[in-house]
């Protein structure tokens, strides 16, 4: 059994009033004007308050809210507002992304969920298929090929009589030309599986920058193309993937494999092999988000409008993972989150502390569900206090002050009323907003988040409280795309600056202040501060001494 017990902190009694932590949703730091950059919406915003708390911090630090410092598989990954509080509660970094499916399957963990179980099921109906869709290499970026081995395989094994995959060629993660030999893999497993009854084919294809895995609202033919190829069966048809990549090589010399133009897979009488139809069942096995979102958008929205699909049918549709957890996008996923015990909530919950977590209905699931640890349920009833300020029904660059003020007024009540010794808080505006792409909005957006900050800093001076101000990853500091090579906004055809709806890899502000901020310093022996410190830290503040395997506190008392 886990005792929580917590040892008081040997160097510091602990603050006198509460600990506020403001998380400042989708508020990254990235350059703005003055560095060429017009797309940055925390910059552009007039936000007094956040600068003077800058200003008169006792510590300003920035922390690494993406890739490996919330468990993705690399540096590349953006982060989310699921990992992002996963993180900031847990004290301690949880596998995510390419880990996580590679342990899910080895565990069988995978194969008894509900959604496994729910495809399998759909794909044994009479004359159905199940399809597999994703990127065929084993660079571990998007995906991996022996994650698609293990579904084919295991696909089979419970009873689906009709498997088809339509791979899409990378090139980029991994070397340039080499589709064939992935595709030489995918066909002798393909092959076995006949050998034992299942009728598994390839049915279509492409290259990745051609064909389905668009990603930021980019180019939305790159997905109408995969529908009209993976979907509807259209394109131009060959005997095998072999002959495929053989011929539009040969038509194209030089040509790699991200670039490969979209194909399908026809049976002798020249009728695509694998269309997807109403009542089969379908798997985006890529695990990484960005590329993954369109086409699930595609499958999974009822009003869909980003393109005629002509076709839509009624199938059971499942990504690896969610690859949107603030839009939930797909409703249906094959691995669940991590299972993270031991958060600072349930520790300071197991000690009697009492604690507030408020936030509107956009992020109410973020401060509660995912702050501690993927867990529904409060840890102690008594002690606790989740309010939910109900979010507007509607497009949230219409309203960009969404509940914010309101969310506020509740944290300044109970500051006034003295009953929580620890609140927590989120304001959605900077991600909720800075998803709709409009930079108008997202402004608008972070003036009002920094007029909620005011006041909240004023009634901590006032009290004698202490607050944090950090954020769970960026989103609305980028509101345009940059080219990785010049570093420039990147333009459309008509000069316009690319929008940017996704989150950032750039880092979150953390700032200390209020009444025992000069009390501490900062911690210098942490190399890459990162949003798993940020447990220990509000421990440290409360006069706890940190479970001893977790991530070091920020700050350390004087």
């Amino acid at each position: 059994m886990t005792d929580f017990t917590l040892k008081k902190h040997p160097a510091f009694r602990g603050i006198d009033g509460a600990l506020l932590l403001v998380i400042l949703d989708g508020v990254g730091l990235y350059k703005g004007r003055a560095e060429g950059y017009e797309g940055n919406a925390v910059d552009i915003a007039r936000t007094p308050n956040f600068d003077r708390l800058v200003e008169r911090a006792n510590h300003f630090i920035r922390l690494k809210a993406h890739g490996t410092a919330v468990g993705l598989p690399s540096d590349e990954d953006m982060g989310n507002s699921e990992v992002g509080h996963n993180a900031l509660g847990a004290g301690r970094v949880f596998d995510q992304g390419a880990k996580l499916v590679s342990e899910a399957i080895e565990s069988g963990r995978l194969f008894e969920g509900p959604a496994w179980k729910e495809i399998v099921a759909q794909a044994k109906g009479r004359g159905a298929a199940l399809h597999f869709i994703g990127l065929l290499s084993d660079g571990n970026v998007h995906s991996h090929i022996h994650h698609l081995f293990a579904l084919l395989r295991r696909a089979a094994q419970d009873g689906v009589g009709k498997i088809r995959v339509h791979p899409l060629a990378d090139g980029r993660d991994v070397n340039p030309v080499t589709f064939h030999l992935y595709g030489e893999q995918l066909e002798s497993v393909l092959a076995g599986l006949r050998a034992k009854g299942c009728d598994a084919r390839v049915a279509s294809g492409g290259g990745r920058m051609t064909t389905t895995m668009d990603r930021y609202n980019a180019d939305w033919e790159m997905v109408r193309c995969g529908w009209r190829t993976h979907v509807l069966g259209e394109g131009r048809a060959f005997k095998s993937l072999a002959e495929a990549i053989q011929t539009l090589r040969a038509e194209k010399p030089g040509v790699i494999d991200q670039d490969l133009p979209a194909f399908v897979i026809a049976d002798e009488q020249g009728k695509p092999v694998g269309p997807i139809v109403d009542g089969d069942a379908a798997v985006f096995f890529n695990f990484r988000g960005d590329r993954a979102i369109e086409i699930s958008r595609a499958f999974a929205e009822r009003d869909f409008k980003e393109f005629d699909r002509v076709r839509a049918p009624k199938i059971l549709y499942a990504g690896m993972m969610e690859y949107d957890g603030d839009l939930h996008i797909p409703p249906r996923y094959l691995v669940e989150p991590p299972a993270i015990s031991r958060t600072v909530s349930e520790y300071l919950a197991k000690n009697g502390v009492r604690q507030l977590a408020v936030a509107e209905t956009q992020k109410y699931g973020h401060v509660t569900y995912f702050w501690n640890g993927n867990n529904s349920e409060k840890f102690d009833s008594a002690t606790e206090t989740w309010v939910e300020a109900p979010s507007d029904r509607i497009s949230f660059d219409k309203k960009p002050a969404m509940k914010a003020r309101e969310v506020c007024q509740v944290v300044l009540e109970a500051l006034e009323s003295g009953r929580q010794k620890f609140i927590r808080v989120n304001f959605a505006n900077g991600d909720m907003v800075g998803h709709t792409g409009n930079l108008a909005a997202a402004v608008e957006a972070m003036e009002t988040v920094d007029e909620c900050l005011g006041r909240l800093d004023e009634a901590v001076r006032r009290l004698g409280a202490t607050m944090i101000v950090t954020a769970d990853h960026g989103n609305c500091d980028q509101m345009y795309e940059v080219d990785k090579k010049s570093g420039k906004t990147k333009l459309d055809a008509q000069g316009r600056p690319v929008v940017k709806t996704s989150h950032t890899l750039n880092p979150v502000p953390w700032v200390l202040v209020g009444k025992h901020a000069d009390e501490f310093t900062v911690n210098t022996t942490i190399g890459t501060p990162g949003l798993g410190h940020v447990a220990a830290t509000l421990l440290t503040l409360l006069g706890y001494e940190p479970p001893a395997d977790y991530l070091p506190a920020l700050v350390l008392p004087k």
